[in-house]
């Protein structure tokens, strides 16, 4: 392998070394502008994008004892890594793509060290916020509990509301 090659392997290598998840995202009419607004967008979130070689792409995942197809992956490929939430990344891509007339396309995603493909990588991203489904799970615990107070409290009030009845009545 030549130098040049390998310097990128190594590189890719590093990239999924110091990240938790990845993305693999297809892309057409990449501007380099948009590239770098895309770039800063992702940094907000703890992301970095690369472009990457199909090729070494496929040997540096190979290394870590995960398998991607080449034919998977048709036209130009960008890797985004993370050390944080694969949703948001995932998100990220959506929100870009509203503005940008769909320029990325999911291709899969590594979620606690499996790959996941395309269909799966979609749905993952229709998920809603880590943030959002914590309000959403402590609602469901916090709801019967509210509807006990609720019960308990209407029936403390109607014994009140009987007591007074009966004093009116007299």
């Amino acid at each position: 392998m030549k130098s040049e090659k390998q310097f990128l392997l190594d590189e890719i290598l590093a990239n999924i070394d110091d990240s938790t998840s990845f993305v693999i995202a297809g892309y057409t009419k990449l501007e380099a502008n948009k590239a770098n607004e895309f770039r800063r967008e992702i940094s907000k979130i703890g992301a970095n994008f690369e472009v990457v070689k199909k090729r070494i792409f496929v040997k540096a995942v190979e290394a870590h004892g995960m398998k991607v197809e080449l034919k998977s992956m048709p036209g130009h490929v960008g890797i985004l890594f993370s050390k944080d939430d694969p949703i948001e990344m995932t998100k990220a891509i959506l929100n870009f793509n509203k503005d940008n007339e769909n320029v990325f396309s999911f291709l899969g995603c590594k979620l606690e060290n499996q790959l996941l493909g395309k269909g799966d990588t979609e749905k993952l991203s229709k998920l809603p916020a880590k943030d959002v489904m914590r309000a959403q799970l402590l609602g469901l615990f916090e709801a019967p509990m509210a509807q006990t107070l609720a019960v308990m409290e209407a029936l403390l009030t109607s014994v009140v509301y009987c007591i007074d009845n009966k004093i009116k009545e007299q």
